[in-house]
């Protein structure tokens, strides 16, 4: 560069021009004048501009724009104004800039000052550790930490006390509301409230079960039998699921950013669904299939068929398959889930001031029994006592505790029936006996036989026999006929009722037949339906395996006094801590996963100076600029300012809404569109 460029006078200002004094808040004025500078900038920028626009335009086009000011003055103000703002916002950032390092350097200078009152051995040893700035606080932090955690789980716990209380004075009442709050009320399965046999008026007696599925546990349950093949393919299982969520997340965004209508929640499920065949598949044989990407074949092939436990003869530890369940067994997949939850249900009621004599941990079963108190006879144990069993089933559990409760009902009611028909033989004989003949009309069947037709008695006879046909039991007419869903999942509604039914019928029949007299027929009869009432009361008060699906299984017995509730009241806030620790909860998916929409989200709601000219306003604003030089020649249209579109519009390829008529109008018709008129 030449030196003749450059003016002679350091001080120099020029738009143009280039000069030596580049900023112009150099702390150093020397006599400069801002206010001229400014001035001179302003007039030349203006200047251009309107030599320029005078150029390019044609002249009806001038003429018509220097009505009201001419167009020196209108583009004066124009630049003036931006040249305002334009400096403005660099006073008020560099102002800002200046705050912070100040506050910062104060704060700084604070530090340091307090930092005296230290000892000095404490500083210098600080210094050679790591800087007092980066001093590792960890451990004292975690104790603090620990200290404010049981502080604040003692005072949880207390609050819980007073509110399951206040609640219960307010109800003035009994009910399951009492266990288990709201948010976790689906998760009871059976909760009966019942008088004590022993001592019905004053102790009463709670069975309570709480089933929490698998896709409900915070740390999933296997069972110790499960193969390492199994625990290995559940985790890749895992790590698919998420890669299809972080898929899916990456389209959303995709979508969003190209202006198309957000996905619903029934295509988000399709996405899911098409994605699964780009990380697995079916084939299995193939080592190049994509269920392999991930873990080769052949690591998977030397584990199939290996369980918790390898026989001694066989165990190499230099072998594949050793080494790969020593992996697995130090994530400890297998034991983590059922110990991190009778850890929790045992510590929680060390906590909750309800100690147990009896702790039964079948590890391998997944099966856990615990006791307030080791005898079991209900004859000799205090009214205020609890009982816990926390086990696990898989799919294979519970069908067969269905068949067997399937095999135990049915036998109930094949014993009952069995009652029923020696009572009714019972009976017959002895109206036979006690009458002399059997045409004495005693009971509805005497009455129908002797003065109805033979015909009749007939058909009504075969009638009740068929299998098709009949509708009444002797007691009441049956319920409808189960649909397959019953049928697979039976409730035994109707067969507990009719039971129940049949049996109190039968004590009422005894006593009809036999008043105060206790023949022996009567005292055999009575002392079968008493044993039968009794385990069956037992049987229909434990949970029906119908009920259950594949999960933790928490089941209470419960024994309180009428007047203090004592144990009721401490199991609830025990219930309520354990569901927290070990269960998500129920939640629905829609809700699981919603998320405020980033359409609805607006960018001007910071109000930060200058958003409205991001890229996108000024793209929106261009293409509608340019769609109208198409339309204007054949329907010319009043003009409107050019705005973003509401919404995006995933039909058009432009995705560009609405039009604008930049077509010169003249002075009458602007006359007209302000509603003047030229004097």
């Amino acid at each position: 560069m030449a030196m003749g460029q450059f003016p002679k006078s350091p001080n120099k200002v020029d738009p143009i021009i280039p000069s030596a004094v580049a900023s112009r808040t150099s702390l150093v004025w020397e006599g400069r004048n801002k206010i001229q500078e400014s001035k001179k900038i302003i007039d030349d920028t203006s200047n251009r501009v309107k030599n320029f626009i005078q150029t390019k335009l044609p002249p009806e086009v001038v003429k018509d724009v220097d009505i009201m000011a001419s167009i020196e003055d209108k583009i004066y103000n124009y630049i003036n104004q931006a040249y305002v703002n334009m400096f403005n916002r660099y006073t008020v950032t560099v102002e800002d800039e200046m705050v912070k390092k100040v506050r910062d350097f104060i704060d700084k200078e604070e530090l340091r000052a307090l930092a005296r009152y230290t000892p000095r051995e404490i500083v210098e040893i600080l210094d050679k550790l790591a800087g007092a700035d980066k001093f590792n606080t960890g451990e004292v932090e975690k104790s603090m930490v620990n200290m404010y955690g049981h502080l604040q789980g003692h005072i949880q716990r207390g609050m819980n006390d007073l509110e399951n209380e206040t609640n219960s004075i307010l109800r003035q009442k009994t009910d399951v509301g009492a266990f288990v709050r709201g948010e976790n009320a689906y998760s009871i399965v059976k909760c009966v409230f019942k008088d004590n046999l022993y001592k019905p008026k004053t102790v009463t007696d709670i069975k309570l079960s709480i089933n929490i599925l698998d896709s409900e546990l915070i740390s999933p349950i296997f069972h110790y039998q499960t193969t390492v093949e199994f625990l290995l393919k559940d985790t890749l299982a895992n790590h698919i699921q998420e890669l299809i969520e972080r898929e899916i997340e990456k389209l959303k965004e995709e979508i969003i950013d190209s202006g198309r209508a957000e996905l619903t929640d029934g295509e988000i499920m399709f996405e899911k669904i098409k994605a699964v065949d780009r990380f697995t598949d079916d084939n299995n044989s193939d080592p190049n299939s994509r269920r392999y990407s991930i873990l080769a074949k052949k690591f998977i092939d030397k584990i199939e068929g290996l369980r918790a436990e390898i026989d001694q003869d066989d165990y190499d530890p230099l072998n594949m398959r050793e080494q790969i369940k020593a992996i697995i067994d130090d994530e400890n997949i297998r034991n983590r889930g059922f110990n991190t939850a009778v850890n929790t249900l045992t510590s929680i009621l060390d906590t909750s001031k309800l100690g147990y004599q009896v702790c039964d941990n079948k590890k391998n079963a997944r099966d856990c029994y615990i006791r307030e108190y080791e005898d079991e006879d209900e004859t000799q144990l205090p009214d205020e006592r609890y009982a816990i069993r926390l086990v696990y089933f898989d799919q294979a559990q519970i069908r067969e505790l269905k068949r067997v409760y399937d095999t135990r009902m049915g036998a109930f009611v094949r014993e009952v029936e069995s009652v029923w028909d020696v009572v009714e033989e019972l009976y017959q004989r002895r109206k036979s006996s006690f009458f002399g003949l059997k045409k004495t009309v005693l009971d509805f069947e005497d009455l129908a036989n002797n003065i109805m037709s033979k015909r009749w008695v007939k058909d009504r006879g075969e009638l009740m026999s068929d299998p098709d046909e009949i509708r009444w039991d002797k007691l009441r007419f049956r319920d409808q006929i189960n649909t397959f869903v019953e049928k697979n999942n039976r409730t035994y509604t109707v067969e507990v009722r009719n039971t129940a039914q049949r049996l109190r019928h039968l004590k009422d029949r005894l006593q009809t037949m036999y008043g105060y007299q206790n023949p022996v027929e009567r005292v055999v009869c009575d002392e079968r339906l008493n044993l039968l009432e009794q385990q069956f009361n037992k049987f229909i008060y434990e949970i029906n395996p119908h009920h259950l699906q594949p999960g933790l299984v928490l089941d209470v017995d419960i024994s309180t006094s009428k007047r203090k509730q004592y144990m009721m009241k401490g199991m609830a806030n025990v219930l309520n801590e354990f569901l927290h620790g070990v269960s998500k909860g129920f939640a629905d998916a829609a809700f699981a996963t919603f998320k405020r929409r980033r359409s609805t989200v607006r960018d001007d709601s910071e109000m930060a100076f200058g958003e409205i000219t991001e890229d996108a306003h000024h793209k929106a604003i261009s293409t509608q600029y340019a769609s109208q030089t198409v339309e204007s020649s054949s329907s010319p249209e009043p003009y409107s300012p050019p705005s973003l579109p509401s919404e995006p519009a995933s039909s058009q390829e432009s995705g560009v809404r609405g039009s604008a008529d930049v077509t010169p109008k003249s002075y009458d018709d602007k006359l007209k569109d302000m509603g003047l008129k030229e004097l």
